[in-house]
């Protein structure tokens, strides 16, 4: 007790503090450390992808042609066919672990996700209607037509998320609760789906088919036009995520205490929310609905840690390494160009059940 009390002021018991302006924190070595190291994977694991294909480069090599080095038909293969296809999946995974990471932290909820809010199933609705519907008429058929598929996708995801917020806001100091916002976001999850499975049924069998390749979520022939939006995202969305940061301390004390702390509880929630949504929906036009690394990577991020919550620009780097591992695996070890989403789901579901059962037995997750 003494030594507190003859501590210097301004600093922090066992963390020496880290002062930004206005912004203050304390220096979190084993965060910092797991980051760096998540780092590093990507960029081993990323190189590993771009080698792989019917005329494999090593890892050196593609380091090299990075970098400016190599011959000329490894820097065309390298830059030009295989980085846009890695890229993207680096940006997608990038996206939906953070968009999970503050889903998890808002709703208090380590069930919660951009899937689960409905997101995804808005998305995955208007990508199938213009596959299913792209040769008819209407009005709503002709805007997704002019839009392209990606921009179709994320017109849904954006829909399906100012729906959520729209019905899940109660206005005044209720603003929007985590509890109610998983609410809504299952019933429009259910709706969107429905929607999906209706048109799947309608379709013929081809078109069926295309749509179903798309909701598995893919980065096969992913293109600079699919690299450049989710990196446009990215760098607007992280920084004002982690400025946001700031605030969901005081918030995961509870919504009292943290007006009494001075905070504009409502706002905070309502820009970390849209933040995420916004996230969520890009990453699903660019790739299709690829699952589980949204509900996956912020739990395992936040036990690596050993933090009280899910680390955001942590989750970020793994929802990548995840992302474009799961795509290394599918070409590598099953040798076949599958759908990266099939991967993601089935090292996803088994974690997702474990979390449940220790949910049931009332264990704090």
């Amino acid at each position: 007790m003494t030594g507190l009390l003859t501590r210097p002021p301004g600093t922090v018991p066992g963390r020496p503090p880290i002062r930004l302006g206005r912004f203050s924190g304390v220096w979190r070595a084993r965060l910092v450390a797991v980051t760096l190291v998540g780092v590093g994977l990507v960029v081993l694991v990323s190189a590993a992808n771009i080698g792989r294909g019917e005329f494999p480069i090593s890892v050196g090599d593609v380091l090299a042609a990075l970098f400016g080095g190599g011959d000329t038909a490894q820097r065309f293969i390298v830059l030009e066919l295989r980085l846009p296809r890695t890229l993207t999946g680096v940006g997608v995974g990038a996206a939906l672990g953070l968009a999970g990471a503050i889903t998890q932290r808002v709703a208090r909820n380590p069930l919660a996700s951009p899937d689960l809010l409905g997101v995804t199933a808005g998305a995955s609705a208007a990508a199938v209607t213009l596959i299913a519907l792209g040769g008819g008429t209407g009005a709503v058929v002709g805007v997704l037509a002019s839009l392209g598929l990606p921009g179709a996708a994320l017109l849904g995801g954006v829909v399906a998320a100012s729906v959520v917020y729209g019905l899940a806001y109660r206005g005044g100091a209720g603003g929007v609760e985590g509890s109610r916002l998983v609410l809504v976001g299952v019933g429009v999850n259910a709706v969107a789906t429905a929607i999906t499975s209706w048109l799947l049924v309608i379709v013929n069998v081809t078109e069926a088919a295309q749509a179903t390749v798309w909701l598995t979520g893919s980065l096969n022939a992913r293109g600079w036009e699919h690299v450049a939006p989710i990196g446009l995202t990215l760098v607007v969305m992280v920084p004002v995520a982690l400025l946001l940061t700031f605030g969901l301390g005081a918030m995961e004390l509870g919504d009292d205490t943290a007006r009494a702390l001075g905070m504009r509880v409502d706002r905070f929630r309502a820009g970390l929310v849209l933040v995420a949504l916004v996230l969520a929906a890009v990453a699903t036009a660019c790739a299709g609905p690829i699952a589980f690394v949204a509900l996956v990577v912020p739990q395992v991020c936040q036990r690596l840690v050993g933090s009280s919550g899910p680390p955001l620009l942590c989750a970020a780097v793994y929802g990548a390494l995840l992302t474009v591992g799961a795509d290394l695996i599918a070409r590598t070890v099953l040798s076949a160009s599958l759908p990266v989403g099939i991967v993601t789901a089935v090292l996803g579901a088994p974690y997702l059940l474990y979390l449940l059962v220790r949910r049931n037995r009332g264990v704090n997750i």
